[in-house]
């Protein structure tokens, strides 16, 4: 049975540093990617900062998505 690494506990001061550095532009894309695949980092930050990723993976398909149809839409309308 492998042994298991216990990571600290991140504080509600460390929570609330994270949020506010996700707050700022740019910084919170850099930070998450920072984050997700640092091997030093916090198991639970690294966790969260992967689930933000996929997420605005997501994200970012359904707006492109959206983009297509909508652009296509009115593309065929000026063509009637």
């Amino acid at each position: 049975m492998p042994e298991q690494q216990n990571a600290p506990v991140l504080s509600v001061k460390d929570w609330m540093i994270t949020i506010l550095l996700l707050a700022i532009p740019i910084v919170n894309i850099i930070l998450l990617f920072v984050w997700a695949f640092s091997k030093g980092e916090n198991p639970s930050k690294s966790n969260y900062a992967k689930a933000s990723l996929i997420w605005a993976a997501i994200g970012l398909v359904i707006y492109i998505v959206f983009v297509v149809i909508i652009f296509g839409t009115v593309m065929s309308s000026y063509h009637t």
